[in-house]
C-alpha cells in the first residue's frame, strides 16, 4: 500500500480497528487547538499500516504490506538476522519524522501492538525452504537476500521471483540463513554444473549421485531424508567437503557444529538453520542417536518459558542431516535405517590445492552449481509421480527411494542401487556391534542351527544362546526378558538378513514359544 498521503499523527487522534488503522483523522484546527498525539501512538498506528501480523510457534511476527515476504519478530530479536519489529518501527519513525521515538514510546507501541496480535491465527513461515500454499508440486528456495528474491522450483522448470506477501511462502530468517548466489544455468545442462561439483568434492564414483539426492532432498520441504554421513581416511577432506556440501543451499561456508552436550541444546540450534550439519564425531551418545532420528523424520521440542511457571516454548523442525566422522562406533538400528554413508576418495598429493584456492574455486562455480541442481531438481519434480506408481519397493525412508528413482530415471545412474546398497552394509554393522545379533547371526548360520528352524521359550533361547560363554561377558543381558528387548532392537536389520525372531501362536508350561528361523538364500 502506498503511505506518501497518510499522515500516522492524524491517524493516530482516532480509534483504529486491527490490523489496519484507518486513515484519516479530525478536522484541521489552529496551530494552538491542535494538540500532538503521545509518540506511543504514533508508532502504534505506523505498526498497523505498514505491517500484517501472524503467529508462529506460538510467538508474533510482523510482515511488511509493501516489502519482501520475510518476518519480522516483535519480541527480542538477538538471534534473527532481520532485527525486530522495534528497530523497524524506529528507521521509519526516524525517516519520516527526521528525530528519534524515546524508548519508552517504542516499548509500549511494540507491547500494544504485540497484544493485538495475539488474536490473530497461527500460520506457518518456512526457513530456507518451503512449500507453495497453492501447488504442493512446487517448493522455493529462499536466497537470502535483503530484497526476498526467491527460486520458484516447479515441474516446468525454475524462476527467480519475489514470493507473493500474502499469497506465497513467508520466511522467517536468522543468522544462520546465509545468502546465497543468484544461479546461474550452466551452458552445457545441469551435468556441466555437476561435473564442477565432483571436481571439486572428491566422492567416489558410486556416492556423488547419492550426495545429488541428497541435495535433492533437502529442496523439497516435509521430506524425511537420510543423514548424510560423509566418511574417509583421515586427510580425505571430510570437514572441507561438508562445508561445500551443505553450502551449496545454505550459502558459502557453511558452518559445521561440534555436536552438542545435551538434548536442550540441540533444539535450538536445529531450529534455527536449515541443515544441521555435525562436525568430527567420534561416536554417538544414546540420547544423540535418538534425537538425530527424530530431527530428520520431524521432531518438537517443548521447554518451560522463561520467567514462567506454567507456561512452555515450543520448537518442531524436520530438517537435513549431515554428519562428518572417521568412525561413527557401533549404530543402533533405527539410525543404522536412517543412514547414507557418502565415502570420500584419498586426495593424492598433486591434487591438493590450498585452502585460498579451493574456496574461490567453489566461489566461481557455485551460482553454476546451484543453477545445476535447480535443473535437475525441476526434471526430477516432474518424474516423481510417474516414478512412484513404477517402484514396486521401498526401504524405511520410502519418499527417499521414490526420489532417487525418478533422479535414476532422468539421468540413467543407478542411485537408488547404490542407496540400497549402503542400507545392507550399514545392517552389517548393526549385527557386528549387536551382541545379541551376533550371537544370532553365528548360531543360525551354524551346524548346531536345526535345518527346519528352532521353537521354544525365550527362556529356553536365553540358555541356548549363553551356552558358549556368553553369559559371563559384559553387556550380555542376564535375563530372558532383557534378551527379548535386545532382539526387538535390532529385528529389522536381522530381518535384512533373512534372520527372523517371532512369536508363535502356541505356548508350553514354560511360557509363550517363539520361532527363530533363518532364509537360506541369506
Amino acid at each position: 500500500m502506498s503511505t506518501s498521503a497518510f499522515d500516522p499523527i492524524a491517524a493516530a487522534r482516532s480509534v483504529v480497528p486491527f490490523p489496519r488503522a484507518e486513515q484519516g483523522g479530525e478536522q484541521p484546527r489552529s496551530a494552538k487547538q491542535e494538540k500532538q498525539p503521545p509518540q506511543a501512538e504514533v508508532l502504534r498506528v505506523l505498526g498497523q499500516n505498514r505491517f500484517r501480523y501472524l503467529h508462529h510457534n506460538g510467538a508474533p511476527y510482523a510482515v511488511p504490506y509493501d516489502g519482501p515476504a520475510i518476518a519480522v519478530p516483535l519480541r527480542a530479536a538477538a538471534h534473527t538476522g532481520t532485527g525486530s519489529l522495534r528497530q523497524h518501527l524506529t528507521r521509519i519513525y526516524v525517516t519520516e519524522y527526521d528525530r528519534t521515538p524515546s524508548q519508552t514510546a517504542l516499548a509500549d507501541a511494540v507491547a500494544t501492538l504485540d497484544a493485538l496480535a495475539m488474536r490473530v491465527p497461527e500460520t506457518e513461515l518456512h526457513l530456507r525452504v518451503g512449500a507453495d500454499p497453492e501447488d504442493s508440486a512446487v517448493s522455493w528456495l529462499d536466497l537470502g537476500r535483503p530484497d526476498g528474491e526467491s527460486v520458484r522450483i516447479a515441474p516446468d522448470g525454475w524462476t527467480l521471483t519475489c514470493p507473493d506477501p500474502e499469497a506465497g511462502p513467508v520466511w522467517r530468517r536468522t543468522k544462520l540463513v546465509r545468502p546465497l548466489p543468484r544461479p546461474d544455468r550452466p551452458a552445457g545442462g545441469w551435468r556441466e554444473g555437476i561435473g564442477e561439483l565432483s571436481a571439486l568434492l572428491p566422492f567416489t564414483p558410486e556416492t556423488l549421485p547419492l550426495a545429488i539426492g541428497w541435495l535433492l532432498a533437502a529442496l523439497r520441504p516435509g521430506m524425511p531424508r537420510p543423514i548424510a554421513y560423509l566418511t574417509g581416511e583421515q586427510g580425505a577432506g571430510k570437514s572441507t567437503s561438508g562445508q561445500m556440501l551443505t553450502g551449496i543451499i545454505e550459502g558459502a561456508r557453511a558452518p559445521l557444529r561440534q555436536a552438542p552436550e545435551n538434548l536442550r541444546d540441540l533444539g535450538p540450534t536445529t531450529a534455527a538453520g536449515w541443515v544441521l550439519a555435525l562436525d568430527n564425531l567420534s561416536g554417538l551418545p544414546g540420547w544423540l542417536s535418538d534425537a538425530l532420528c527424530r530431527i530428520v523424520t520431524g521432531d518438537a521440542q517443548v521447554t518451560r518459558a522463561l520467567y514462567t511457571d506454567d507456561d512452555v516454548n515450543v520448537l518442531t523442525y524436520q530438517r537435513p542431516v549431515l554428519l562428518t566422522g572417521i568412525d561413527l562406533g557401533a549404530l543402533r538400528n533405527d539410525l543404522a535405517e536412517r543412514m547414507m554413508p557418502l565415502e570420500l576418495q584419498p586426495i593424492r598429493r598433486d591434487q591438493r590445492r590450498t585452502a585460498g584456492a579451493l574456496w574461490a574455486a567453489y566461489a566461481q562455480a557455485h551460482p553454476r552449481i546451484l543453477g545445476a541442481l535447480l535443473d535437475l531438481a525441476a526434471e526430477v519434480w516432474a518424474d516423481l509421480p510417474y516414478a512412484a506408481a513404477d517402484l514396486t519397493e521401498r526401504p524405511r525412508l520410502a519418499d527417499f527411494a521414490e526420489l532417487l528413482h525418478a533422479l535414476d530415471r532422468v539421468t540413467g545412474w543407478r542411485s537408488l542401487e547404490a542407496f540400497n546398497g549402503a542400507q545392507d552394509a550399514l545392517n552389517d554393522a548393526v549385527l557386528d556391534g549387536h551382541p545379541v545379533a551376533g550371537a544370532l547371526r553365528d548360531w543360525t548360520a551354524s551346524p548346531a542351527f536345526p535345518p527346519g528352524g528352532w521353537q521354544g521359550t525365550m527362556g529356553e533361547l536365553h540358555r541356548q544362546l549363553s551356552s558358549d560363554g556368553r553369559g559371563i561377558t559384559d553387556g550380555w543381558p542376564k535375563t530372558p526378558a532383557v534378551l527379548s528387548a535386545r532382539i526387538r532392537q535390532v529385528a529389522p536389520a536381522l530381518r535384512a538378513r533373512g534372520i527372523s525372531v517371532a512369536r508363535t501362536s502356541g505356548s508350553n508350561k514354560n511360557g509363550k514359544v517363539y520361532a527363530v528361523t533363518r532364509d537360506p538364500v541369506s
